[in-house]
């Protein structure tokens, strides 16, 4: 079992940055690939990042290209979303989640098998 706790969400102007983190316990996390996600008022939930176990292959929406980066350190057990440039339309709940299957990042929700709580990102214009 993983347990996931999100942290770094706030309110921010529209330019700004913001980076999340995701904080992992258990032993397996440096084997699963993990994903970001966001789901804002009214919408479906998102896939917005994803990155290996490695950290060397990863995937963004293409709302996100340029403006985002997720990284992992796996001394520490947790996974970041650094969020540069940020817009009105990134406002929504930001989730992480880890996926136990060996391999490249999904961009798929289904293949991802626990879920932190999430924190909410307000970006203000």
């Amino acid at each position: 079992q993983v347990q996931l706790v999100e942290s770094g969400g706030g309110l921010v102007q529209a330019g700004n940055s913001l980076r999340l983190s995701c904080a992992a316990s258990g032993r397996m996390f440096t084997s699963y690939a993990m994903g970001w996600f966001r789901q804002a008022p009214g919408k479906e939930r998102e896939t917005v990042a994803a990155i290996n176990w490695s950290g060397k292959s990863t995937y963004y929406t293409d709302s996100v290209k340029g403006r985002f980066t997720i990284s992992r350190d796996n001394t520490k057990n947790t996974v970041y979303l650094q969020m540069n440039l940020l817009k009105p339309e990134d406002t929504a709940v930001y989730y992480c989640a880890a996926d136990r299957r060996v391999g490249v990042p999904s961009p798929f929700q289904y293949d991802y098998d626990y879920w932190g709580q999430g924190t909410q990102v307000t970006v203000s214009s």
